[in-house]
């Protein structure tokens, strides 16, 4: 097991307090949204794109902003409008005066950044949002036959507003896909709002220092990557994955399509980096069962009586984890542990 051999011990708990310093420094710009805020680290150790959905004025910019400030990466903020075009986001080439002449040169846009925050996304016509594809996924753009290479890390925080909302339009299936992570940000409590009416103003930002660098952040998701997964636990993601489509589960006789093999690697590296954060050398069924509803609910598509019984991709991810067992009753003795 070369991935344990790898890991020191003291490297794995280092690693895991400057994850726990970040998250606390989160947690006092969002107030009472303690498991979003763990969620939304998990995501980014992961190397992955996430997608906050909630009502305007939960905080959605808000904990984006704070991951900026706090991670000091070059930050863009991109307004999703129906007029939006895909050269907005990637860039165009601009005719200008160069050394040998007047020549194309191209300008980019503000996909080049480490962070990019793509307000209210689904207030962009489809053919601006499926510019993204190629960013989320390759980490490059290509605009005329040319590829350009965005900077490392790269990483879209993405808003949107509930689809019901008048002006929306529903996310495409496969760039949907391409986030790791679909979390729902919801009402605050009594008890909170007090707390903020309290400790805010209205139009002044919360200050926050910088607590990492991004030097340290690709280091730390180099770590989670050498994280152990067991062949028990890979076993159970890939069950867990399969449940979701016909004929593999009683769950999915409610889905029409399941979730793609994206969604498996997508787990197996939440895990990890969920086990890092709590300072252990490997991933448990517990990582996966922890970020088994955000990884899954986006990548499923329910069939209509499901959705007219009121259910919910939330609700039939959860069931899908009550019926699909940890341990798998085939495996050989030796995988059982």
């Amino acid at each position: 097991m070369p991935a344990i051999m790898a890991l020191d011990e003291a490297v794995i708990q280092q690693r895991a307090k400057e994850i726990a310093t970040l998250k606390d420094a989160l947690n006092t710009i969002l107030y009472g949204q303690e498991t979003l805020v763990e969620l939304a680290i998990t995501g980014l150790l992961a190397r992955g794109h996430l997608l906050l959905e909630g009502l305007p004025g939960l905080g959605k910019t808000e904990l984006v902003k704070g991951l900026a400030k706090a991670l000091r990466l070059v930050t863009k903020r991109i307004q999703f409008t129906p007029d939006l075009l895909p050269g907005d986001i990637t860039g165009n080439p601009v005719l200008q005066e160069t050394a040998s002449g007047r020549a194309f040169v191209f300008q980019p846009g503000p996909l080049f950044a480490n962070l990019v925050l793509a307000d209210e996304i689904n207030r962009a016509s489809p053919k601006t949002q499926s510019a993204l594809l190629e960013a989320m996924q390759e980490r490059r753009v290509t605009v005329l036959g040319e590829t350009h290479t965005l900077p490392k890390p790269f990483f879209v925080l993405a808003t949107q507003n509930p689809i019901e909302l008048e002006g929306t339009y529903p996310l495409p299936e496969a760039q949907l896909d391409r986030f790791l992570f679909k979390l729902e940000v919801t009402r605050n409590s009594a008890a909170t709002l007090e707390r903020i009416v309290k400790q805010r103003e209205l139009g002044v930002e919360p200050e926050l220092e910088p607590v990492m660098t991004s030097e340290t952040l690709q280091e730390i998701m180099e770590t989670v990557r050498q994280i152990y997964l067991p062949d028990v636990v890979a076993n159970y993601i890939a069950r867990l994955v399969d449940g979701t489509h016909a004929g593999q589960s009683k769950t999915a006789e409610g889905i029409k399509f399941g979730a793609s093999p994206r969604a498996a690697l997508s787990l197996a590296s939440a895990a990890k980096a969920r086990a890092l954060m709590a300072g252990r050398i490997n991933a448990s069924f517990e990582d996966v069962k922890a970020v088994a509803v955000p990884v899954i609910q986006h990548r499923i598509i329910l069939e209509y009586n499901a959705r007219i019984d009121g259910k919910t991709n939330r609700q039939v991810v959860e069931e899908l984890l009550a019926e699909v067992p940890t341990q798998a009753v085939d495996l050989p003795a030796t995988l059982r542990g």
